[in-house]
């Protein structure tokens, strides 16, 4: 089994094991935790599948885009036209046109935005966000700088997101998946041949790959998944505004990814979860000497991503692979 492989497919077992215990963990969490706490798990997972999402552009395609809140964002301005002010709308026909409505944005940047490489490819990317980005902020009538408010959670008629409770394990189920999806998709001939475009894009051109469709693919599958974390991040806070679509959301997602380990999405999930944590952490610093170090949480923040960088180039799971013991750590 070639490494790159062995990379992206297979989890060695102290990965999995870390992952089942998540998963144990997340099952559990509402009956032993606070609602608060609860409501804050249910950002972190909604968070881990926006992270995935740009996993599938920056650690399988080798794509890093600058952009990629806008349609995370995007989904949650959906949500907030499609329902009305008086009644909740149903949650089966506004989710499937909150993610082909962030898909079809993404597939038609991703067509002029795809054509381009490195840097020229990161620049890109940020101005076609920013561009969105002002589309809102600028125009009162997409509800301006002061965003919009939504009053209802969506209809499913079979249960109630209204119910914390409930809405936690529709989270959670959204969650997993969309894991296994994209973990399907790593195996599929997609996967494998966006793997190569990574490793060696000219060379998946000589054995006569169309690289430019299966980099829109990625692009589109990605900003749908990216749609539906952004749905679901509306249908939770009950509010959107366009700093959802800024630049600062698309770094964070980078931060993320990079902090668990890119490639396998697992990375994302786990760096999801500790980069929400860090930044709860981080910002709840004391005050010391009359310099207020919560404040500063960036900097914090900042001054950690560096020391994993180099210290653990592939991420929180690189570090539990190598404690594991396994053989490829």
């Amino acid at each position: 089994m070639s490494t790159a492989r062995a990379h992206l497919e297979v989890l060695p077992r102290s990965i999995q094991l870390v992952l089942w215990l998540g998963l144990l963990a997340l099952l559990a969490f509402p009956w032993i935790g606070s609602d608060f706490h609860a409501q804050m798990v249910s950002r972190m997972m909604i968070l881990a599948i926006f992270a995935m999402s740009l996993d599938l552009l920056q650690g399988v395609t080798g794509l890093v885009s600058l952009g990629h809140a806008a349609y995370f964002g995007l989904a949650g301005y959906l949500l907030a036209f499609m329902t009305p002010p008086g009644e909740p709308v149903s949650l089966w026909w506004t989710l499937p046109v909150a993610v082909l409505g962030a898909g079809l944005a993404a597939a038609v940047i991703g067509f002029f935005v795809v054509r381009t490489q490195g840097i020229y490819f990161i620049m890109v990317t940020m101005a076609f966000a920013q561009m969105v980005f002002y589309l809102f902020f600028d125009n009162k009538v997409l509800g301006g700088s002061d965003g919009i408010y939504i009053n209802f959670k969506p209809d499913a008629v079979l249960f109630d997101l209204e119910n914390k409770q409930v809405f936690y394990y529709f989270t959670l189920a959204c969650l997993v998946g969309v894991y296994l999806f994209l973990r399907r998709l790593l195996w599929s001939p997609l996967g494998r041949a966006l793997n190569g475009i990574r490793i060696n894009e000219h060379r998946m051109r000589a054995m006569g790959y169309s690289t430019f469709g299966y980099k829109l693919t990625a692009f589109t599958v990605a900003g749908a998944l990216a749609g539906l974390a952004g749905y679901l991040w509306g249908a939770q806070t009950g509010y959107v505004n366009p700093e959802l679509m800024g630049f600062h959301m698309s770094a964070h997602a980078i931060m993320m990814v990079i902090l668990g380990g890119m490639g396998n999405f697992a990375g994302a999930m786990v760096g999801a979860f500790c980069f929400e944590y860090l930044l709860h952490l981080f910002k709840d610093l004391p005050t010391v000497g009359g310099f207020q170090m919560g404040k500063h949480w960036q900097l914090w923040m900042g001054s950690f991503i560096v020391l994993v960088v180099i210290w653990a180039p592939r991420g929180v799971l690189g570090l539990i692979q190598r404690f594991g013991g396994d053989r490829d750590a």
